[in-house]
């Protein structure tokens, strides 16, 4: 067998879940966007999607108290700004502002969409059950925005320690799903 051992720490890197997204939400005049990569899809319809914030982050606050939040799916353009908004606290900066990002108004929560960003998914939270031990959320999705003038759009994928994969070419195979 040609497979070695794996130290535990990457296995985060195999199993990565989708696109790095950038989490927006607001509460009492503040807003903040959050790089998160720690989501996934649990149901169609209604879309279900479950993510992970952690208590450390100013997000977690602000989504506790509005229980909403819009995640927006940057492309490569945005690779700076993703790994800035990562990086830094949204209770001393404005990432908006820093990053040069531009907030707009949602149609259903009131965390802002980022203008910049391929596509946005406004959320409620659903249940929070999960929060306290494992500051897992779940969120319906509850209106979605896409930008049609992207067919191909290049998503960034975290692999850990700063790695990305961008995503590639699109493979269509037939499907019997309805």
């Amino acid at each position: 067998m040609s497979k070695k051992s794996c130290p535990l720490s990457k296995v985060y890197g195999l199993l990565e879940p989708g696109p790095v997204v950038l989490i927006t939400t607001a509460s009492k005049g503040r807003t903040n966007i959050m790089t998160q990569s720690w989501h996934t899809m649990m149901e169609f319809e209604p879309p279900l999607l479950a993510a992970v914030i952690s208590a450390r982050n100013d997000s977690f606050a602000l989504l506790i108290a509005s229980r909403e939040c819009v995640i927006n799916i940057p492309t490569l353009e945005l690779a700076e700004a993703v790994v800035g908004c990562g990086n830094t606290s949204g209770r001393s900066v404005d990432k908006f502002e820093s990053y040069g990002l531009t907030p707009v108004p949602a149609g259903c929560v009131a965390a802002p969409l980022i203008k910049e960003c391929y596509a946005s998914i406004e959320c409620r939270v659903t249940d929070t059950r999960m929060v306290e031990q494992y500051n897992l959320f779940i969120l319906e999705a509850v209106k979605a925005w896409l930008d049609p003038s992207l067919k191909n759009p290049r998503t960034l994928h975290h692999r850990g320690n700063g790695a990305f994969m961008v995503a590639g070419e699109t493979v269509k195979l037939a499907s019997k799903m309805k």
